[in-house]
């Protein structure tokens, strides 16, 4: 709970640094083919997908995140389609890392192409030369299509404003003397961390600007937002330093767009078994327990008709299970969850989602002495059960580590058109190395799109 405001930034302080388009300039890095060519990176190689990314030369034409391909060849018949490879940009995004690390410490990883840098008076005196030191160095390790766009301010929150309103490749940098004048006519749904939703509670309380953004006070912003969020965002604005707090995982899950060959029962349950498979590794990684485990698909929406409704679009199942780490529990649930759906489903599914939940640490786990009965280890067998399945899940992790992702596997081999399940990038997630299944993609190997 926030009590005091955080201290007040004396100048600028802060510098957030957004890569421009950048799976779609990522691609054109590595393939100069595709440099000032219009690029849209889609999820699978198949037509009824939408772009995840897309070039600036596209953007300029009019085509928009997520637009469908179908859609997109209506306004650039000639646009290029490269398949996402998200390994490539994780490595390529610690490269990154290492390069802006020579220019200027990088404080927080927002996501896979936005940091912040904490900065020295001296720093934040050089304004706009330091940020060309940025944009040099860059350039400089890996290509001018490459770019970013930086913002400078006394805070994060204001620094992210500042590099938002000059993209693509642009620099800004906003003083607290400039406030609120310098952010006068920017549109309200513009601004980070209001959504449509926020958007529309702000209008109710007669806030429909930023001048009367700026003009709440912190209580009455944390009243508009529900949340102690409200009074950080003030207080981001008005030149407040408000760190975020750490946070505790609460779930490892996964989810994946099915192709249309994929929307069957058979291969709905190997993709269902490939994510769970892939959330029960990071459940070990982290060194904690699940209790629960969520299934969930959406369902296609029928061509030329109406949207599903709400109770007709999606339909979840929950499993509990005692506090386990092993892939054979989490299968186990699994399976019941499947069996679950085959008898209560009732519309052709269009995703699947598997999340694992309900975590404790391992310090935190009371063994419950109800369900234990003596045996010659000093334990239950069903405990013993337990620890005989976390092993043979350890032993799989490590063998799977050094011969490599594809060296063995609970249940058959598969892989879901695409590949990467469990290793996409994701917003404020970027996946670990050994998230990945197959071998590393060659940075140079551009996938393109064969339709």
């Amino acid at each position: 709970m926030i009590q005091d405001p955080p201290g007040q930034a004396r100048g600028i302080e802060r510098l957030y640094l957004d890569f421009d388009s950048f799976f779609a300039s990522a691609e054109q890095h590595f393939n100069s083919d595709l440099r000032g060519r219009p690029v849209g990176v889609v999820p699978l190689d198949a037509l009824h997908t939408g772009c995840i990314a897309i070039s600036r030369e596209a953007k300029a034409r009019g085509v928009k995140f997520n637009m469908p391909i179908v859609k997109a060849r209506e306004i650039i018949p000639d646009m290029i389609f490269v398949v996402a490879r998200h390994d490539v940009y994780v490595r390529l995004h610690k490269r990154i890392l290492d390069v802006i690390e020579t220019v200027v410490p990088v404080a927080h990883v927002r996501s896979i192409d936005e940091v912040v840098c904490t900065l020295l008076a001296a720093e934040g005196a050089r304004g706009e030369d330091l940020a060309l030191q940025l944009k040099a160095a860059l350039a400089a390790a890996f290509s001018d299509v490459l770019t970013c766009s930086i913002g400078m301010a006394p805070t994060e929150l204001l620094a992210k404003i500042a590099a938002e309103q000059h993209k693509p490749n642009g620099f800004k940098l906003i003083r607290a003397n400039d406030l609120p004048q310098a952010l006068a006519t920017v549109d309200l749904g513009d601004l980070p961390g209001i959504s449509k939703g926020m958007q529309a509670r702000l209008e109710a309380a007669g806030v429909r600007d930023f001048t009367g953004l700026w003009a709440l006070a912190p209580k009455q912003a944390r009243a508009i937002w529900g949340s102690v969020e409200g009074e950080r965002f003030w207080n981001g604005l008005h030149g407040y330093h408000a760190e975020r707090p750490a946070t505790k995982k609460s779930m490892f899950g996964h989810s994946r767009i099915l192709p249309q060959d994929w929307r069957n029962p058979q291969k709905v349950s190997i993709c269902a078994r490939l994510l769970t498979q892939s959330a029960g590794r990071r459940v070990r990684r982290a060194n904690v327990r699940a209790t629960k485990l969520t299934l969930g698909f959406k369902a296609v929406k029928p061509r030329g008709g109406p949207s599903p409704r709400a109770d007709e679009g999606a339909w979840t199942w929950e499993g509990s299970f005692a506090p386990a780490r092993d892939d054979h529990t989490f299968l186990g649930a699994l399976g019941t969850g499947l069996a679950e759906a085959e008898r209560r489903l009732a519309f052709t599914p269009k995703s699947v989602s598997v999340m694992i939940h309900g975590l404790i640490d391992e310090a935190e786990i009371v063994t419950d002495l109800f369900s234990m009965s003596p045996s010659d280890n000093g334990g239950s067998s069903e405990t013993a059960d337990r620890a005989k399945w976390e092993k043979v899940s350890d032993l799989m992790d490590g063998l799977r580590a050094k011969l490599g992702p594809q060296a063995l596997s609970m249940g058959p081999q598969a892989e879901v058109p695409g590949g990467y399940v469990g290793a996409k990038i994701a917003f404020g997630r970027i996946p670990d190395e050994e998230d990945f299944s197959g071998p590393p993609v060659a940075d140079a190997a551009t996938h393109f799109a064969t339709f």
